[in-house]
């Protein structure tokens, strides 16, 4: 039974599945909420006349930037006394999600590792978790995240996996991601863009409205609703937030963007906070044909503009685009 205040790092063991949270359906009013806090620009998204011309049918498709949020919510049953969310791994959007699915996520530990013991400071651990998010009996969304929880135990538990590594990227094996029958060309022209290229969005954009996406989304970390549990002054804002100012960053640079297929890597560098004004960087990796358009692979890189401008965001994503 993981406690109501927890799971804290000693209660967890690898193997072992978290309870699952209530469906979630991607509705008309979430699908509105969240374009109102992003402001993305996804035609398929958006207009059911751009669907239809790319997939052949005319329901909208739920934003994956919301898709991905609804998951990362529902998987907080083993992060609810997150001290960081540290990095994000082989995460696949296996088909797009309609407008009127219901999502569920099971979230199971696949590795724990101990954090250095320091006097004075709580223990703590990293706890790599697999996560896989349905609608119905379809897996739609597999991934790996490792939050860094903290532990009651007087000592070090002895948890030393192997958390493993982020493998070089091979974008011809992200094809498959891209549904069949899709016609990318009907997006428009391609977006002229060399390899090594960095484009900069010269549209700033404020991090708001924080705590209603957490509660939008089952998020359940205290530290992104409760300044006392946090480790800064303020409430740290989910993470998940300023992913998606970059994806509508992203979309406003690339013309047509049809979908994201998948992160190969996203690392929160540093914390983000509810007002923080944010910028965006996004360079052209790899691309590759796929159909009637493009797989694209793009770095991007989210700063935060405090006093000075801070680096929090390094982000490796995967697109369909024409």
């Amino acid at each position: 039974m993981i406690p109501l205040d927890g799971p804290f790092y000693d209660d967890l063991s690898v193997g072992q599945t978290l309870p699952v949270q209530p469906a979630l359906v991607v509705d008309e009013g979430m699908a509105a909420l969240y374009q109102s806090m992003f402001g993305e620009r996804l035609p398929l998204a958006l207009d059911p006349s751009a669907a239809e011309a790319v997939t052949g049918s005319a329901r909208r498709l739920a934003s994956p930037g919301l898709v991905a949020m609804i998951s990362t919510g529902q998987s907080t049953t083993v992060s609810r006394r997150v001290i960081a969310n540290l990095f994000y791994r082989d995460f696949r959007f296996l088909r797009p999600v309609e407008i009127g699915e219901a999502l569920t996520t099971t979230v199971t530990v696949a590795a724990m590792a101990d954090g250095s013991s320091k006097p004075g400071r709580q223990e703590r651990g990293k706890v790599l978790v697999d996560i896989e998010t349905r609608s119905g009996d379809d897996l739609v969304l597999a991934y790996q995240r490792c939050p860094m929880l903290p532990s009651h135990a007087d000592g070090p538990l002895g948890h030393d996996d192997d958390l493993g590594i982020v493998p070089a990227l091979d974008l011809p094996a992200y094809l498959p991601l891209v549904p069949d029958g899709w016609d990318l060309g009907a997006l428009g022209e391609p977006t002229p863009w060399a390899i090594g290229e960095t484009i900069v969005d010269p549209m700033r954009d404020a991090i708001d409205n924080a705590t209603g996406l957490v509660r939008m989304t089952h998020n359940l970390a205290m530290i992104h609703r409760d300044a006392t549990m946090s480790p800064y002054p303020t409430r740290l804002v989910y993470g998940g937030h300023p992913v998606g100012l970059a994806q509508a960053s992203l979309s406003r640079v690339v013309n047509g963007l049809a979908t994201v297929l998948a992160w190969h890597e996203c690392d929160h560098v540093g914390p983000a906070f509810e007002g923080d004004l944010l910028s965006f960087r996004h360079t052209l990796v790899d691309e590759t044909p796929s159909g009637t358009g493009r797989v694209v692979a793009v770095q991007v890189e989210g700063f935060a503009e405090r006093d000075e401008s801070v680096r929090i965001l390094d982000w490796l994503v995967v697109i369909a685009a024409p």
